[in-house]
C-alpha cells in the first residue's frame, strides 16, 4: 500500500513519541541515554556545586534520570503495547482494532506499526468477503435447491406430470448447482496458487465458435446478438478446459450487463510480435469507472447489473478469469473504449512450461 510511503517521508514528529523522527531504533535508543546521561550529569554538577550533600544529590539525581528515561522510553514502547492488545482482539475475530500510535514516526517501530495496521485492514477484508461468499453461495444455493424440492414433490404427489418441460426445468437447475459447485472448486484451487493444464494445439475461431455456441442458447430470453470478428487460422497451444471457462466467464459477462437486445462484440487477432493472441470482447453502452476497473477480478466483488439484465452469481467469474489468464501466462484487462466495457486478454499463442504449476497472482 501507499499508506507507509507517505508516512514515512512525512514531517511530522509525533508528539506521543518526540524522539521517533530517527529513522533507527538504535539510534533514539542512544539518544535517550545520552540525553538521561547528560542531565544527571549537569543536575549532579549543580547540586554538588551549590553545596548539596553527595549522598543527597546522588540518589536525587538516579532518580531524575530514571524518571526521563522511564517517559521516553514508555512513548517508544506504547506501539508495542498497542500491538499487543491488537492481536489479542484480532484472536477472538474482531479485526477493526487499528494501532494508533506510532504511525508518524519514522523508526523500525513505526514501520511495523503502520504494516500492522494494513495487515488488518488486509484480515478485516478477507473476513469480510468470507462472510459475503457465505451469504452468496447460501443464496445461490437455497433457490435451485428450493425449486428441485418444489417440483420433485409436485411430481411425487401427482399435482404436475413429469412432461418434458418439467423434467427440463428439473435439469436447469441441477445445471445451476453444478456450476456454482464448479465455481467453488476452483475457488480452492485458485487458493492453492496453481493447477496442472492439459495442452494441445487447436484453431483458435474454431474455439471461440465453439465456446459461444452454448452462450448463445442460454441467453436467447434476452435476445442479445454476439457478433464476432476473429482472425482465421490462428492455432493456439493451451487447455481448452480452462481457456473454455476464462471465455465463458468473459463473454456471460458481457451478456449480464448488457440490455436486451444489445449486441457483445467478440474481435480476436495476433499480437504485434505475432507471439500472443488478443480479443476484445466489449458490450455496447455500458462503462466500468477507471477506479472500479482492477476491484471487479477480485473474489465475490459483484458489479452492478445492466438494464434488463439480472446479476446473480458469486462474484467469482471474473476471478477465475483472471487466474485461467494467468496459469498461461496471460491476462485480463479492462481498456478504455468509447464503444463501451472493453474486457482485452492477451495470451501467448504457445504454452510456456514455466507458467504451469507456478504460483499467480491471487484475486
Amino acid at each position: 500500500m501507499q499508506k507507509a510511503s507517505k508516512h514515512s517521508s512525512s514531517p511530522h514528529v509525533d508528539p506521543e513519541r518526540p524522539i521517533g523522527f530517527l529513522s533507527s531504533l538504535k539510534g533514539e535508543l542512544s539518544m535517550l541515554i545520552t540525553i538521561s546521561t547528560a542531565i544527571a550529569f549537569v543536575m549532579a554538577w549543580f547540586l554538588l556545586k551549590v553545596g548539596w550533600s553527595g549522598w543527597i544529590s546522588m540518589p536525587l539525581t538516579l532518580i531524575v534520570a530514571l524518571g526521563i528515561t522511564y517517559v521516553f522510553s514508555r512513548g517508544l514502547t506504547s506501539p508495542l503495547r498497542q500491538m499487543r492488545d491488537a492481536a489479542t482482539a484480532m484472536s477472538g475475530g474482531d479485526y477493526t482494532v487499528r494501532v494508533q500510535a506510532a504511525t508518524l514516526s519514522h523508526d523500525e517501530v513505526g514501520q511495523l506499526a503502520r504494516s500492522f495496521n494494513e495487515m488488518a485492514e488486509e484480515l478485516q477484508h478477507a473476513d469480510q468477503m468470507r462472510l459475503d461468499m457465505v451469504a452468496n453461495v447460501s443464496h445461490e444455493l437455497r433457490t435451485p435447491v428450493s425449486a428441485l424440492q418444489a417440483m420433485v414433490e409436485n411430481m411425487a404427489d401427482g399435482v404436475t406430470e413429469p412432461t418434458e418441460a418439467n423434467l427440463d426445468s428439473i435439469l436447469d437447475q441441477t445445471h445451476r448447482l453444478s456450476d456454482l459447485i464448479a465455481f467453488l472448486l476452483d475457488l480452492s484451487r485458485m487458493e492453492a496458487g496453481a493447477a496442472s493444464l492439459e495442452i494441445d494445439a487447436f484453431d483458435f475461431a474454431d474455439f471461440i465458435d465453439e465456446t459461444v455456441e452454448p452462450l448463445e442458447i442460454a441467453d436467447a430470453g434476452h435476445a442479445h446478438a454476439i457478433r464476432m470478428d476473429v482472425t482465421e487460422g490462428i492455432t493456439m497451444e493451451g487447455d481448452q478446459d480452462r481457456l473454455r471457462q476464462l471465455f465463458t466467464n468473459i463473454i456471460a459477462n458481457a451478456l449480464k450487463h448488457s440490455a436486451d437486445g444489445t449486441t457483445v462484440l467478440i474481435e480476436a487477432h495476433e499480437g504485434e510480435d505475432e507471439g500472443t493472441i488478443v480479443t476484445n470482447v466489449v458490450n455496447y453502452g455500458s462503462q466500468i469507472p477507471q477506479e472500479a476497473r482492477s476491484d471487479i477480478f477480485r473474489r465475490f466483488v459483484k458489479g452492478k447489473a445492466g438494464p434488463g439484465t439480472e446479476s446473480g452469481g458469486t462474484g467469482l467469474g471474473l476471478s477465475i478469469a483472471r487466474w485461467a489468464a494467468q496459469l498461461h501466462g496471460g491476462s485480463i484487462v479492462v481498456v478504455d473504449d468509447p464503444r463501451g466495457a472493453d474486457f482485452e486478454i492477451t495470451l501467448p499463442k504457445y504454452h510456456m512450461a514455466q507458467y504451469q504449476g507456478t504460483t499467480v497472482q491471487r484475486p
